[in-house]
């Protein structure tokens, strides 16, 4: 049986406590999580623990209930409302039902009338996840998929098997539209090893693309196909500054995916493009975004943008597969798989019947494709910062060991730097974050999504490397600031609380006072007087 999770809002606490002891929760099929006293901290932990009931009281301080409500549907559409209310007047009842609410209860709550709901409630959720996981439904979902026709043009698109001209005759057969003005790919990996008991790997695969195509499809009228084991949508966009939020809604599918049918789901974000004819090139890097779940973890959107600016579209590995994978290793794997890829291509140029003039085209080859690698990653090397002729001389001379640890060393060298790189990167990114926050707390504007757009990208990755670096949320950092000014404020000056309120970015006196006594234990006014009396 399905455990339901439940978030209670209410600003007094003792009508939560109550109703947490009148009902027999388990029983239910439910179990509450929490509780917050005001609409701020509910969306705060409804973005943690994105529960499926949040039942909540109308009339709060800081932010009522409707506007919770609303930002809860706009954001979690599948989580269910529930409000309860002192207040019987139409107009809000009326709200109610435009936000479609699961029920308007009246306080003080009947344990007997929230006993029906609750059950009637937990029918419904069970009647949704059980069409969900239907075997039948997911294999209706796999023969709905897009016509074959559709399907292989697309593939033909990000394979670059299609000219020009042939485009306009393509989307008139196939009526397909394709608007823009820019494009970009995004690959979606489902793991078919980390699969819940019992489930068919293909079908679960399915489930994700249809729940894609649903959920994803029609905002950024994506067009869908399943290409190498994977699932790939080809989104629309109106400018690219939309990338950070078409990743933040990617990040958002893959911990849905995983709630509701326990599929891990990884999503790789492609660089953008002005043409459908360069939708190779995002394909390419959409799919090499998701090979960095290696480094980042499933359960996660990675833009190519944000986590390698300096490795997408500058390949210059040539045709060579092998040399292509020893790259790939140098960039995400361990340093034994990067010797191992060393292996592979020396073995693969090194055939018995190799004429002197091959070895030396090979040799040439291997140096121009380091030399690019290093150039395009901003690494420098003295074996390239001299005369290239003479390393290209002494490769050639080389025996085929002396080759092979030559090729190793600098193969390694190249991942530690990249490593090094990767991880200055994010410091520098979280430095930049800090040095906003110093300067601009006093702006009461002053949000995740702002320092996201300041720095140019996505929710979700912020706030991964964020926390990793600092051990806390951007919004814990900013308040966290808010407060030690305020506190130096206090003690330092003799400004009035709403002043100083104002000074650290909060308009409303009240909050302020709410969030400094959660911080310090006393109200600031407290704080004051004990700090000036120690002093004294």
């Amino acid at each position: 049986m399905d455990t339901y999770t439940v978030l209670l809002v209410d600003d007094e606490e003792e009508v939560i406590q109550v109703i947490m002891r009148k009902i027999n929760w388990e029983g239910l099929g439910f179990s509450v999580i929490g509780y917050a006293n005001n609409g701020v901290k509910a969306l705060e932990m409804v973005e943690e623990f994105q529960p499926d009931v949040v039942m909540t009281d109308i009339k709060m301080p800081y932010m009522d209930g409707m506007e919770l409500a609303n930002h809860i549907k706009a954001e979690y559409p599948t989580t269910k409302i529930l409000f309860f209310t002192g207040f019987d007047e139409f107009d809000y009842a009326k709200e109610a039902i435009h936000l479609e609410a699961e029920e308007y209860i009246l306080k003080p709550v009947n344990s007997v009338e929230l006993i029906n709901v609750f059950t009637q409630l937990k029918i419904k959720l069970d009647q949704e996840i059980s069409e969900k996981r239907s075997v039948e439904t997911l294999q209706k979902y796999y023969m709905e998929s897009l016509p074959l026709l559709q399907a292989n043009f697309y593939s033909s698109l990000i394979e670059g098997r299609i000219h020009e001209e042939e485009i306009p005759k393509y989307l008139s057969d196939y009526q397909i539209s394709f608007s823009g003005p820019f494009f970009c790919c995004v690959v979606i990996h489902t793991s078919s090893s980390r699969v819940p008991e019992g489930a068919n790997p293909l079908l679960l695969s399915t489930f994700v693309q249809k729940q894609a195509e649903e959920r994803l499809g029609e905002k950024w009228e994506a067009k869908s196909l399943t290409y190498l084991g994977n699932t790939v949508l080809i989104t629309q966009l109106k400018s690219e500054n939309e990338v950070p939020e078409l990743t933040d809604e990617c990040d958002r599918f893959c911990r849905y995916a995983h709630r509701i049918m326990g599929a891990v789901v990884s999503v790789g974000i492609g660089q953008v493009c002005r043409s459908i004819l360069e939708l190779p090139q995002s394909y390419s890097s959409a799919r090499e975004a998701v090979s960095y779940r290696a480094i980042y973890g499933a359960f996660r959107a990675i833009n190519i943008k944000e986590i390698a600016p300096q490795e997408m579209s500058k390949s210059g590995e040539g045709n060579d597969m092998e040399l292509a994978n020893l790259f790939k290793m140098i960039r995400l794997n361990p340093a034994e798989d990067v010797v191992e890829a060393v292996d592979k291509y020396l073995d693969h140029i090194s055939f018995p019947d190799k004429s002197l003039q091959q070895h030396h085209i090979d040799i040439m080859e291997l140096v121009g494709a380091l030399y690019r690698f290093a150039m395009n990653n901003d690494i420098v090397i003295k074996d390239f910062t001299g005369d290239v002729r003479k390393l290209y001389s002494s490769l050639l001379d080389k025996e085929p060991d002396a080759l092979k640890k030559w090729l190793i060393d600098i193969s390694l060298f190249f991942r530690e730097k990249l490593i090094s790189a990767r991880s200055m990167s994010t410091k520098s990114f979280v430095f930049r974050a800090k040095e906003y926050v110093h300067n601009n707390y006093q702006d009461e504007e002053l949000s995740l999504d702002s320092i996201c757009e300041v720095l140019g990208v996505s929710n979700s990755y912020f706030s991964t490397i964020f926390k990793k670096e600092t051990g806390n949320s951007f919004i814990g950092y900013l308040t966290d600031y808010r407060m030690d000014q305020a506190s130096r404020q206090l003690i330092e000056t003799n400004e009035k609380s709403y002043i100083i309120a104002k000074n650290v970015g909060y308009n409303d006196p009240n909050y302020f006072s709410y969030v400094f006594k959660r911080r310090f234990g006393v109200s600031p006014s407290k704080y004051r007087t004990e700090h000036t009396e120690v002093e004294k």
